[in-house]
């Protein structure tokens, strides 16, 4: 089947390319676009039966009517997350959606507790330091981890792993999700209300999907009602923190530290090089300014394991639908999968 694989980056190629080509899988014409997509690709992918997109990717209502019309049946998303997709319209038109539940967990979360040890324990400012051979320590004091309390939004599988990393380190873990998750309670893991959680936690990490639901789930009241100087940390999706109530409370200096790795409007940002240019996002322009902030750029997933795990599950996906069958938990929306129409492509 050939397949139209939007907003490739040039790690994730061979990746893509070794999944492809497995023995044990339908063999698929791979062709990698660099262009994003969206309104203006879209048409790109006339002819391809299957269209491949990532997390920066325009798949709203227009777009999904371009790639419907172009003869697009699959919607094979490199991510977890659909949030970027039209479900309801995708529904509408019969277009299949299938995604990457799972790659690796460890990733995201180890992620995480990195962000929390750099900005605890100053590691981005020790680094330049020590190479301007500025060797104070001025400036530079962290706190155990030990005895602190964490609380973790969303205890699916990757926060149930960092709840299980925090309780490694001796932290008290407080937890906030419509469904408990024995996995964490064997931990001792305590589920509260967010009223609860914010004023109790000296730190705060996310791991909710964005809903309708969650999206600025963050807002500025429940940044107030966080306890002074805590840390808040987010691997999830950008939305669902509202950035501007964030930085009133930065400068308000209420909240002590942030740790990003997403961002409301990373699309125009992230995966890409600007350094010779200026940004024109004047909010995330604002959220660079502080010292007590440490962003990177969406690369939480971004070890060997997971990318291997998205690739293979990408193409896993693309060789169901071809052959009629369904990973149930792979699917988004409620269209009744069907075989792809025929193609050229090599077997």
């Amino acid at each position: 089947m050939r397949i139209a694989v939007y907003s490739v980056q040039p790690w994730e190629a061979p990746f893509l390319l070794r999944a492809g080509t497995r023995p044990d899988q339908p063999r698929h014409e791979l062709v990698s676009l660099d262009a994003r997509l969206s309104p203006a690709t879209a048409n790109l992918a006339a002819g391809f039966p299957a269209v491949s997109i990532f997390v920066g990717d325009d798949a709203s209502a227009p777009v999904l009517r371009t790639l419907h019309a172009g003869g697009t049946r699959l919607l094979a998303l490199r991510s977890a997350g659909f949030n970027h997709v039209d479900i309801a319209e995708a529904d509408r038109l019969g277009l299949a959606v299938l995604r990457v539940p799972a790659y690796s967990p460890h990733s995201v979360a180890e992620h995480a507790v990195g962000l929390m040890l750099t900005l605890n324990r100053h590691f981005h400012r020790a680094f330049n330091r020590v190479r301007e051979q500025n060797f104070s320590l001025s400036g530079l004091m962290g706190f155990d981890m030990h005895g602190k309390t964490v609380g973790v939004i969303g205890t699916g599988t990757i926060g149930a792993v960092v709840c299980r990393i925090l309780s490694g380190f001796g932290c008290a873990v407080l937890a906030s999700d419509p469904v408990t998750n024995p996995a964490c309670t064997a931990l001792g893991v305590q589920y509260v209300p967010l009223a609860e959680l914010y004023p109790r936690c000296d730190i705060i990490t996310l791991h909710c999907p964005l809903t309708p639901a969650t999206r600025h789930l963050i807002s500025a009241a429940a940044l107030a009602a966080m306890k002074p100087g805590a840390m808040l940390i987010n691997t999830s999706r950008g939305a669902v923190i509202d950035t501007r109530a964030l930085i009133a409370s930065l400068k308000a200096s209420h909240i002590g530290s942030v740790g990003l790795d997403v961002y409301e409007e990373e699309g125009d940002l992230f995966f890409k090089d600007l350094s010779d240019q200026v940004i024109q996002d004047d909010v995330f322009a604002r959220l660079m300014t502080f010292p007590n902030v440490f962003i990177t750029a969406h690369q939480g997933f971004f070890t060997r394991e997971a990318c291997t795990a998205i690739a293979q599950t990408t193409i896993d996906n693309a060789s169901d639908f071809e052959l009629g069958r369904i990973n149930p938990a792979n699917r988004v929306g409620t269209h009744h999968l069907a075989p792809a129409p025929p193609t050229n492509a090599a077997r």
